[in-house]
């Protein structure tokens, strides 16, 4: 199977990203965005295999993540920076008809994108565990948590109110939080794509905060749920029954996307191409083909 690597200039940066299998006439590629802000490509070389089926997969590394540029300039990581540098992606490498797949962050990214700047050429979208609000996003976090321990309920509780977030106990706690509701933290036996450094924690503290419920950074005033309605190409939620992104927000996204279609993935946390992946992939076949 072909792999293609490369380098897109980007803002007196770089953006790398990764082109899996060829075009194939019929079948629009499927460009896939991470979450974040701060993760990286390496999960999505999960869905490698699926290019065998004749369907393009084109991932790639967000500014600030991954193996493209690391700028120093705080500045540069806003939403705004990571929309442009979607634009000029599917410029570069001449995108003129795609699916989207975006996970998380990349979910959001997505909405910011198709809400703001460009619907041309977006046969179909797929939202994967993705907020409109950030604002709902903390307060179902907090909701999230309310079902933890009470040891680790005061360790989060004592870290939000002094802002310390290195204390053992919280950290102990936030692990805790993260195997519960996203992923296990990597162990020797997990997928090799899992285990690879995402260089993505500078990006991740400046751009959302500390850790998924004290929501900082830049991105902490995202809001366009009242902008969704805009939407007019064909839109399936994603999110998994034990996700970050609980049934709650993906709902407030399913219900202001005229037409669109919500797959609930059960005994799946934040990543179901992890959790459910045979599911994901039957889910994401259907769905491509029904929009191709």
């Amino acid at each position: 199977m072909k792999i293609e690597e490369g380098y897109m200039p980007f803002h007196g940066y770089k953006t790398y990203y990764r082109i899996v299998g060829e075009k194939t006439p019929g079948k629009a590629p499927l460009l896939l965005i991470h979450g974040g802000p701060g993760s990286s490509h390496n999960y999505f070389e999960l869905l490698d295999d699926y290019a065998k089926t004749g369907r393009q997969l084109i991932m790639y590394d967000q500014v600030g993540c991954g193996k493209s540029s690391l700028p120093e300039d705080e500045s540069v990581y806003v939403k705004e920076t990571w929309a442009e540098e979607l634009i000029a992606l599917r410029k570069y490498l001449h995108l003129d008809e795609i699916h989207m797949l975006g996970q998380s962050w990349g979910g959001m990214l997505e909405m910011l994108y198709l809400t703001q700047y460009d619907q041309t050429g977006v046969k179909s979208v797929m939202i994967d565990g993705s907020p409109a609000s950030i604002k709902l996003w903390t307060k179902e976090q907090h909701r999230l948590i309310s079902y933890l321990s009470y040891e680790d309920r005061a360790a989060i509780a004592e870290a939000e109110r002094t802002g310390d977030f290195s204390g053992p106990k919280y950290l102990a706690a936030n692990d805790r939080y993260m195997e519960r509701y996203c992923w296990d933290d990597p162990t020797p036996d997990s997928p090799e794509p899992l285990r690879r450094a995402t260089n993505g924690k500078r990006a991740s503290l400046i751009a959302e905060g500390p850790n998924e419920f004290t929501e900082n950074g830049t991105i902490s005033d995202f809001e366009v749920t009242d902008d969704l309605h805009k939407i007019h190409v064909p839109v399936l939620v994603t999110n998994g029954t034990d996700d970050l992104c609980t049934p709650l927000i993906a709902k407030s996204v399913y219900d202001h996307i005229p037409g669109a279609k919500w797959h609930l993935f059960a005994n799946s946390r934040h990543l179901a191409l992890l959790d459910q992946h045979d599911e994901f992939i039957s889910v994401l076949d259907s769905w491509l083909k029904a929009n191709d």
